[in-house]
């Protein structure tokens, strides 16, 4: 079997929480007392945004500050940006196959572009990883073929010499049938026994 040469680790999920995932929109919903429509609006535009098609500011303007609010744009964003949690032992892990120095190491993630620079900057990310590959900057998305074709394309792997680690299985499936490695991630000790078995760590 061709060795591992390129690791794509996601990053809401693995790295640390979602960002703004279902979990995190319900919450904000009861915190911030929005109603059904915030949802709704949310799944109208939430594509484009990802893409980054949409700034964070445009978004914000066609899911809630269509009418007035008795909240700032200002502390919605900080609250969002607070609910972004990584997870230590994880990240620690990344960094020890980035120490290891045998394979290239990137992120592949769907997110909003200010979002994912503000998880990248709060996690310490830009010290383990050699590129950042969201959905935002590539303009596709998982769990869309084209994103893994894209990413290979750009970090000029091999797809058998490719490895990635997602928390999704309808993220994993594409990917697998192109060729890819793939593991998913249900927590540190069983991914760093995986990395382990494909002699990465």
């Amino acid at each position: 079997m061709t060795a591992v040469t390129h690791v794509f680790f996601d990053i809401g999920g693995v790295l640390g929480t979602n960002g703004w995932d279902s979990e995190q929109r319900a919450v904000a919903a009861e915190r911030f007392g929005l109603d059904a429509e915030f949802e709704a609006r949310h799944r109208e535009v939430v594509g484009d945004w990802e893409l980054g098609r949409l700034s964070t500011d445009e978004y914000l303007d066609l899911v809630l500050f269509y009418e007035p609010r008795p909240f700032t744009r200002d502390a919605f964003f900080a609250w969002m940006l607070a609910q972004s949690q990584p997870f230590p032992e994880t990240i620690a892990l990344a960094r020890r196959v980035a120490e290891s120095g045998r394979v290239g190491l990137f992120t592949l993630n769907n997110e909003s572009a200010e979002l994912n620079q503000a998880r990248i900057d709060r996690f310490g990310l830009a010290g383990i990883f050699d590129a950042f590959l969201s959905s935002c900057w590539l303009g596709t998305r998982k769990p869309l073929r084209r994103i893994f074709d894209v990413a290979l394309s750009v970090v000029q792997a091999p797809a058998g010499a490719a490895l990635l680690i997602d928390d999704r299985e309808q993220n994993l499936a594409p990917a697998r049938a192109l060729g890819m490695r793939t593991i998913l991630y249900r927590g540190t000790a069983p991914l760093e026994q995986a990395l382990q078995r494909e002699g990465l760590l």
